[in-house]
């Protein structure tokens, strides 16, 4: 006798059928109860909860992170991290990564998220998930005064016996390619490296996120200069998350959410790291 048999048959009929119906939607609700379990046991969230830690990988740019006289990090991006790992009631750890390797650690779990002043690119977006923006930034440029005397547009940057430079793996690297690509783009792993080319003229110009122009320019007025105040491409940064860790992006969403909305946490911190340098003096040399 089939299953056909014994559904429709007289040995069970409508009541059997019923019986052993309800008996396969139970073992289906089981079954979905065992995969909430088992997500919820993958969790992001959960995860931190068990470990009591928040683990944060970033990179050293001025002003998002960089290390103070006593070695620690600081900055607007140590800010936001300590401030979202005690919301969470969780221990922050932070990972400093090379920049062009912070994607790859991030998957290979290294960290549970980066912090790190990371603009949102359909590049990368491909790879890693990203929250709601919680920063507006930009691309901006600045020069020599002595080599790029006068110049106030892209398209006199734009030429072959020009050097720029920039930090290597960022979307400001990216943007001269796309900007001015007939100048020479010379990168560095650091910023640092690179701000000196242009202050000793061996570069022209250098390109990269705000603020780090306008604090340039305000540390070495006598040799660099803003060609214009407005940075020539937007941006906006995001915590970068795996692809799997859907639960985790959306604590952060609704975390930047409430910063910007219930409070002026963000805005505050923002402030004091970007438009001011009042912070330089604890900054090691």
């Amino acid at each position: 006798m089939n299953r056909r048999d014994i559904l429709n048959g007289p040995v069970l009929g409508a009541a059997g059928g019923a019986l052993l119906a309800g008996g396969l939607i139970g073992e289906a609700r089981a079954q979905g109860g065992d995969v909430r379990a088992q997500l919820a046991g993958a969790s992001l969230i959960e995860e931190i909860k068990r470990r009591g830690s928040f683990r944060v990988g970033l990179s050293t740019f001025v002003p998002w992170a960089m290390r103070n006289r006593a070695g620690e990090l600081v900055g607007f991006e140590v800010d936001v991290a300590t401030r979202l790992a005690a919301d969470m009631n969780a221990r922050l750890e932070l990972v400093p990564t090379a920049w062009d390797g912070i994607i790859p650690a991030l998957l290979a779990g290294r960290f549970d998220a980066i912090i790190g002043g990371m603009s949102v690119t359909i590049a990368r977006n491909l790879t890693v998930n990203f929250s709601d923006p919680y920063n507006i930034t930009g691309i901006g440029i600045f020069a020599n005064r002595r080599l790029a005397s006068g110049w106030t547009t892209l398209d006199q940057f734009n030429r072959p016996d020009v050097t720029i430079v920039a930090r290597r793996g960022t979307p400001a690297a990216a943007t001269v390619g796309q900007r001015m690509p007939r100048a020479t783009l010379r990168q560095f792993d650091e910023e640092a490296p690179a701000l000196q080319e242009v202050v000793n003229g061996r570069a022209h110009a250098m390109v990269g996120s705000i603020p780090l122009p306008a604090h340039s320019v305000r540390r070495f007025p006598d040799v660099l200069f803003l060609p214009f105040a407005e940075p020539y491409q937007k941006a906006f940064s995001a915590f970068a998350v795996r692809k799997s860790d859907l639960d985790a992006l959306n604590l952060f969403n609704n975390w930047i959410r409430l910063r910007q909305i219930t409070d002026s946490f963000l805005e505050e911190r923002r402030a004091f790291w970007f438009d001011g340098l009042d912070w330089e003096d604890q900054i090691q040399r």
